[in-house]
């Protein structure tokens, strides 16, 4: 087996709203500054964060999640990037032993250790015990130490350092500061492209590094290529035209790799902009957000009917959640905005205050299973039957349905195609 070694450290914290996105593009923005190449992961299956992540260490991030991925894609992503890399940063999702696999699970496989960062509004002392907690409640988990996030003065920082506990270590804090605050909306974080002082954001994140532990880099860790194969060209000349803008953006870049890997020729186009489709055997339409942008999709009646047309002829068409969304006669957004969409399947979509879909599930497509997650606001009202349904990792109730009409097959369902190439090239087949 091939290793290699390279600085790394996995952000983590008790739970979320800590600042774990903030501190590691912080800490991805500083180290880039010094002129170190920095690779960025995400754990779990979120789209957002990883925009952000992206902005601000300038290179791709890849999710890494133990149930979506499994273990040996993940440890072949992070050795990959050790191969390059002056620098790997992972950020964890939601609370550090939250979740099964959590963030524990991944940072011991892969032997990182893990810096907590804890958010010190409302608490001095107290961060210690946190922290304590944290490092102590699995023994032989790699503890790194703590971060304080937002503290509000200097005698604020003196008291946090009175409650460290002796062998817990203690990385600085940054201050309580609205420079570093990242919007958010109702699926997580808004996405890096619409926010227009993004990068003054970073670079003022970035400058609190330096008073910290986090300028100097972390110990290195040893990461080892497992045992891979090459994938068949199942899809070998197959020209697939995939949705990208700001109402289409949620997709994995590990399945834009797999598509590449089995041989097709990817062709990115925009609902909202563009008025006709690529020359294209096949489309992917990802989630989103085409509720914020109603009006456009809605105006926009060439790409509609250019959708239409590839549809009509039979033509292959992925869509999921937003994608799928799109294809409805029409979406409500929340104060009763109705916007006019493709129509190519029956129904129409009603977004909701709360979250009406949650949770990972495995997806019977047509070509076999496929690994997902779902994370929506929304309902729909359709005459269609379901083709399948997919079945929740923790619980038995009905998972999200599965639908097929045509050469259409549409799903709240986001699914990871490295999960099992096989089924994701059936999808675009024609």
């Amino acid at each position: 087996m091939k290793t290699c070694h390279c600085p790394a450290l996995f952000v983590s914290a008790p739970g979320s709203n800590h600042g774990k996105t903030t501190v590691t593009a912080a800490l991805a923005r500083y180290h880039v500054d010094q002129g170190r190449k920095v690779r960025v992961f995400k754990t779990g299956p979120d789209f957002l964060d990883p925009m952000i992540l992206e902005r601000a260490c300038g290179q791709p991030v890849y999710q890494l999640d133990l149930w979506l991925a499994g273990d040996t894609e993940c440890r072949r992503l992070v050795h990959e990037a050790a191969q390059e890399a002056d620098l790997i940063l992972i950020e964890g999702v939601m609370g550090l032993y939250d979740g099964d696999p959590s963030s524990a699970d991944l940072a011991e496989k892969l032997g990182v250790p893990v810096l907590a960062v804890i958010d010190a509004k409302g608490a001095a002392q107290t961060l210690g015990a946190i922290a304590y907690g944290l490092a102590g409640f699995r023994p032989g988990l790699p503890f790194a130490g703590f971060l304080a996030n937002a503290v509000a003065s200097a005698r604020h920082a003196e008291m946090i350092m009175q409650g460290i506990p002796p062998g817990i270590p203690y990385w600085g804090g940054l201050p309580r500061d609205s420079r570093f605050v990242l919007p958010d909306r109702h699926l997580g974080l808004v996405q890096a492209e619409e926010i227009s002082d993004l990068e003054s954001r970073l670079s003022a994140a970035a400058l609190s590094i330096a008073s910290t532990r986090l300028a100097r880099l972390p110990q290195s860790v040893a990461f080892t290529l497992p045992e891979c194969g090459t994938l068949p060209q199942w899809l070998s000349g197959i020209r697939i035209g995939i949705a990208r803008d700001a109402a289409f953006s949620f997709i994995y870049t590990a399945n834009l790799d797999v598509l590449r890997s089995m041989g097709a020729i990817l062709l990115f186009f925009s609902p909202l902009a563009d008025a006709v489709l690529p020359d294209v055997d096949s489309l992917y339409l990802p989630g989103g957000y085409p509720e914020l942008h109603l009006q456009s999709l809605q105006d926009n009646v060439a790409m509609k009917a250019a959708l239409q047309m590839h549809s009509s002829q039979g033509k292959p068409i992925y869509a999921e959640c937003g994608g799928m969304l799109y294809l409805l006669e029409s979406i409500t957004d929340k104060v009763g905005n109705c916007g006019k969409m493709t129509g190519i399947l029956p129904g129409h979509a009603f977004m909701q205050d709360r979250l009406k879909g949650l949770g990972y599930q495995s997806a019977p497509m047509p070509g076999g299973v496929l690994r997902s997650h779902t994370f929506h606001h929304s309902r729909i009202e359709t005459p269609l039957s379901p083709f399948a349904f997919g079945t929740r990792l923790y619980n038995t109730t009905e998972g999200e349905a599965i639908f097929r009409l045509g050469g259409v097959t549409a799903s709240y369902l986001h699914c990871y195609f490295p999960s099992n190439p096989a089924a994701a090239a059936q999808l675009f087949l024609p």
